[in-house]
């Protein structure tokens, strides 16, 4: 059984970004708001054009609407940072999708703090294993440094993905 979407999720956390100054909010998304999905348009189309077609396993919004999502937005005085879900795989195992910093606001901490709220909410939900796919060009490194930052290993492919060159697999061992 997948947890409830928005009723057991954690609505809102304030934390603070790595400048040290400004402060975070990160809540529930229920994907209808404009400034989401162009931030996700936004996601699509920069996959589209650094990944072959086969090899984009971002989601579009009706995917991201399953109930086994949860969708995170972190906001700052209003303004749209950044984004990210975790998806139920089984009751010990979570995948990490569609995280995405606003191009305005990278660099600033906003992956790290959403990064470090996904991975408490698997380990609330009692995930023993949480798992990501990146990409494995150039563009990705960023992102790779800081999952490995995270704690984050390179495993193979899990759940439904295969063997792919353009693919990074990586996992976390979740603390119960």
């Amino acid at each position: 059984m997948f947890p409830p979407r928005q009723k057991d999720a954690p609505t809102e956390r304030r934390g603070y970004s790595a400048d040290g100054n400004a402060i975070v909010e990160i809540r529930v998304d229920d994907l209808s708001g404009p400034e989401i999905r162009e931030l996700l348009q936004e996601h699509l189309a920069n996959m589209r054009q650094i990944s072959p077609p086969e090899s984009v396993h971002a989601l579009p919004i009706e995917g991201l609407l399953k109930p086994e999502i949860t969708f995170w937005s972190a906001w700052e005085n209003g303004e749209l940072l950044g984004c990210g879900a975790l998806k139920e795989l089984d009751a010990q195992h979570g995948e990490i999708k569609s995280m995405r910093t606003s191009s305005r606001h990278r660099r600033k901490g906003v992956a790290k703090a959403l990064l470090d709220y996904i991975i408490g909410e698997a380990a609330r939900r009692g995930y023993r294993h949480l798992s990501l796919e990146t990409g494995s060009m150039e563009a990705f490194e960023p992102a790779r440094q800081l999952y490995a930052r995270a704690g984050f290993t390179f495993c193979g492919p899990f759940a439904d993905y295969v063997d792919d060159p353009n693919s990074v697999f990586m996992t976390k061992e979740l603390k119960r």
